[in-house]
């Protein structure tokens, strides 16, 4: 179960303020800060959904590339021994490392859901 908003192929974060009594939260995946709050959970999603609609706006209208998170190519630190360890496996089972490595995040996801 997840505490992340979706709109539009984002995800954002939801958090609370005790101090403010309000719910807030950013947007994750990209390098650009947005973020928004509500006092029900109902204006955190519309002001979620308002951040990204301004965003994508804003970026059309600079004519600029919005960020997309998420690309699908993320760089990982492993150690050396298990770096040989997946290489190996990988070429005992005639597959790529990323396709080992791979199937090893889809299984490990899947087992959490």
């Amino acid at each position: 179960m997840s505490n992340l908003l979706l709109y539009k192929n984002y995800n954002g974060t939801v958090e609370y303020s005790k101090e403010d009594k309000c719910l807030f939260g950013k947007v994750v995946g990209i390098k650009a800060l947005l973020s928004y709050e509500g006092d029900s959970v109902q204006e955190l999603e519309q002001d979620f959904q308002n951040v990204i609609d301004e965003y994508l706006a804003d970026c059309d209208e600079r004519n600029v590339k919005p960020e997309q998170p998420y690309k699908g190519t993320f760089n990982v630190r492993i150690s050396p021994e298990l770096h040989r360890n997946i290489a190996v496996y990988a070429i005992e089972h005639e597959k790529s490392l990323n396709a080992v490595v791979e199937e090893a995040i889809r299984n490990m996801v899947e087992c959490k859901r």
